[in-house]
């Protein structure tokens, strides 16, 4: 098997079939084999309906792998690979935003040049609005001034890499996981390539602010231990300053005799130093709470099913 397409899907009832079939016209004598790995994450939908029939059919090799619940995207990639059989292996969204034809040049690129061992593409022109341009920007810049990798700005998860790649992502066991940071982490020769957003085939898209925002601080806390430090360095300042106050207050009333000025000063202060209190315990907590969940040895993902072109 040269190539595996691994699909997460979640709520994708109206896409899979019309995935399918923009796969196989793109790899349309392409001169080698491939399967499509679909990964069921918990939808509420008809998409694992969907996926048995095109697993019936087996129009191209298909696999399904349909998970108990939802796990999450990142899960679905997790167990996406763990079934993968290709010597390359793809990540791709269902919903055709990304085309599969970009999959055929990324797999000439890795025959062509044998020293690169991931293709990862980028959004040439982004069509989202200014407010989530300006905070993605911000995030890539945080998260490279914090972390100790390199993220390249406005890449996805879509990438082709070898199956070398594919085994050292899945000896990292970690329960929170966030594959960007991963790929850089594991390191390999990695080229990047524009490519345009296509809109989606059908459904509304599963990122709002909200997830994306979660998205980000996973990211962060994942693959930086600087917030800690940052929160000491925070903690120290705080203190300075509330010694160099009581100094002032010392001062102007043993030099003036000026009242020291009572409720409004000490609620501003109280209010103050109690936010940046709660705000370095939210950052220990959530280090803490990813040790705990990662000390309790949980899969990534239940899989409730299998179905395999084999059988």
């Amino acid at each position: 098997m040269k190539l595996s397409l691994v699909v997460p899907c979640y709520n994708e009832a109206g896409n899979v079939a019309a995935f399918q079939a923009a796969v196989i016209e793109a790899f349309r004598d392409c001169g080698y084999d491939y399967e499509i790995v679909f990964v069921n994450d918990g939808s509420r939908d008809a998409t694992l309906h969907n996926l048995k029939k095109l697993h019936q059919a087996q129009e191209c090799p298909v696999k399904v792998i349909s998970f108990s619940r939802n796990f999450g995207k990142e899960s679905g990639i997790y167990a996406g690979m763990e079934h993968a059989s290709g010597e390359y292996i793809c990540l791709i969204d269902a919903d055709l935003q990304q085309q599969p034809g970009i999959v055929r040049d990324m797999v000439r690129l890795l025959d062509e040049k044998p020293e690169v061992d991931v293709v990862a593409a980028y959004q040439d022109r982004r069509g989202e609005g200014t407010v989530l341009s300006f905070f993605k920007k911000c995030f890539y810049g945080l998260i490279n001034h914090l972390s100790d990798v390199s993220l390249h700005a406005d890449a996805s998860d879509f990438r082709t890499f070898r199956r070398s790649v594919r085994d050292s992502l899945l000896e990292l066991g970690e329960y929170h996981r966030f594959s960007k940071g991963l790929f850089a982490w594991v390191g390999y020769e990695t080229e990047y390539i524009p490519y345009v957003a296509c809109k989606r085939h059908s459904g509304k898209s599963k990122w709002s602010f909200r997830k994306l925002l979660n998205y980000a601080i996973e990211g962060i806390v994942g693959f930086s231990t600087k917030p800690l430090r940052y929160s000491i360095y925070l903690g120290i300042l705080t203190a300075l300053a509330a010694v160099l106050y009581m100094v002032l207050v010392i001062v102007e009333k043993l030099a003036w005799g000026i009242d020291i000025p009572g409720y409004a000063t000490v609620i501003v202060l109280i209010l103050l130093l109690g936010s940046i209190q709660l705000f370095c315990i939210g950052i220990i907590g959530e280090y803490v709470g990813r040790t705990f969940e990662q000390s309790k040895d949980r899969p990534v993902y239940v899989a409730k099913e299998i179905l395999t072109y084999e059988e």
